[in-house]
């Protein structure tokens, strides 16, 4: 029986890596998007073959890692070499996803990405999970984790899919707004229920 995937996102502050942690603690299989778009482009990758040949030496470090930095300011400004960068990239992270994910014993395994619907990532699962949180904590709880503005924060939450974008693709919502004992049970809660699925569906 292959494990079903459930895509779990959530905004900026929302509680997702929390909720995520103790997911891996219940022994479910999981993997990070954000790390997967990291490994592809991982030295002796053929993506980081394909990258330096199209922009040249200097989106390398020294060490032969990617600069990401360089990277970015070449594609921050031109769609066209964004595009270029996200055809080449995003069907290998998929692959990436879906290999690692395909090992996994648990019954489901979960796919976290905070732009699980903006990449089209959704796509890979069968059920999405979506963590939310009244916006005024998501803007305290990130300013407190990470030392910045709210000012700065609202450009984020700005950037991320908008909460009914989200909303609108969730078949479950866990609203993130009390404590962490209580976080926990609710994740007990959604395993327990998670387990009886086939499929991800009831």
């Amino acid at each position: 029986m292959k494990p079903w995937i459930l895509g779990l996102t959530g905004g900026i502050g929302s509680g997702k890596s929390a909720v995520a942690q103790r997911f891996v603690e219940l022994g479910v299989h999981l993997v990070d998007a954000d790390h997967a778009a990291r490994w592809v482009v991982e030295p002796g990758r053929p993506a980081l073959a394909k990258i330096v040949e199209h922009f040249g030496e200097g989106v390398l470090q020294p060490d032969g890692q990617l600069d990401r930095a360089a990277l970015r300011s070449l594609i921050f400004q031109n769609a066209e070499q964004r595009r270029w960068l996200e055809t080449l990239l995003h069907p290998l992270i998929g692959q990436e996803i879906m290999q690692y994910l395909a090992r996994a014993e648990s019954p489901y395994a979960i796919l976290v990405s905070p732009l699980l619907i903006e990449s089209g990532q959704h796509q890979l699962t069968q059920r999405v999970l979506v963590i939310d949180a009244p916006e005024q904590l998501q803007v305290q709880r990130t300013m407190q984790r990470d030392q910045t503005s709210a000012e700065q924060v609202q450009a984020i939450l700005k950037a991320q899919a908008s909460r009914e974008e989200r909303l609108r693709h969730a078949d479950d919502v866990l609203v993130n707004d009390r404590d962490v004992a209580w976080l926990k049970t609710e994740v007990e809660r959604l395993h327990t229920f998670y387990l009886t699925l086939r499929g991800g569906r009831s």
